[in-house]
């Protein structure tokens, strides 16, 4: 994470009132709200000073899960950094954003799913050569630093080697690893157009949000 984000992230977190989840690295929690004894709302956490908002890099399934969830916090700066207004974005606010994106990628992973197993010995012979019994250097010519050393290792399942069998699997995890990764998004931008219709927060942050959360949640139920 850049430092202006993490400097961003950081004042947000103080001006709601928000909490760290204990232990969380990038690409975790950026925030959460407590409501009463038990109420946890995790939060997403964005800023722009250039009016569209950037998400993040090897965007696909992992992030769609993950966001569909989520509520969101943007804080939109001006060019020298100070802090203009805020928006809080529920689940249901980001979800036509999300779905459409989720409908950009998905028949490239679903090619990630369906393509690994067309492939077939025949195939391996022509990648790989025909051997009785492949080496760990034949692996980590197909496969590279996808497998730690102890996965390769734990993935040998003859002596010193892998069967032909075994290889034709690292060969398929190959195949899938080089699709799922160039099917991923690219940081694919939010518009500032789609905040629009969402109430600018610059005064009484805590209480204004908490508010805006609970009123949220009573539409659910």
């Amino acid at each position: 994470m850049a430092f202006q984000d993490e400097s961003r992230e950081n004042e947000m977190r103080e001006l709601f009132q928000l909490e760290r989840m204990d232990g969380a690295g990038r690409g975790d929690t950026d925030a959460v709200l407590k409501l009463g004894d038990s109420q946890i709302i995790e939060f997403e956490l964005k800023s722009t000073s250039r009016g569209s908002v950037t998400t993040v890099r090897d965007f696909g399934p992992e992030h769609i899960a993950k966001w569909r969830t989520k509520h969101w916090l943007i804080g939109f700066y001006d060019s020298n950094e100070k802090l203009q207004y805020c928006v809080y974005a529920t689940p249901s606010h980001m979800k036509p954003w999300i779905d459409e994106k989720a409908s950009y990628v998905q028949p490239d992973f679903d090619l990630a799913h369906f393509v690994p197993d067309l492939i077939n010995q025949s195939i391996m012979h022509q990648i790989v050569g025909n051997k009785d019994i492949y080496t760990l250097e034949d692996a980590k010519r197909i496969h590279k630093k996808q497998y730690s050393t102890q996965q390769y290792r734990e993935t040998m399942d003859i002596p010193s080697g892998y069967s032909p069998s075994k290889m034709l699997q690292i060969l398929k995890d190959r195949c899938r690893y080089v699709i799922e990764r160039g099917s991923t998004l690219n940081n694919p931008h939010i518009p500032a157009k789609h905040f629009d219709s969402l109430q600018k927060i610059n005064t009484n942050h805590p209480v204004v949000l908490r508010d805006l959360v609970k009123e949220y949640l009573c539409t659910l139920t």
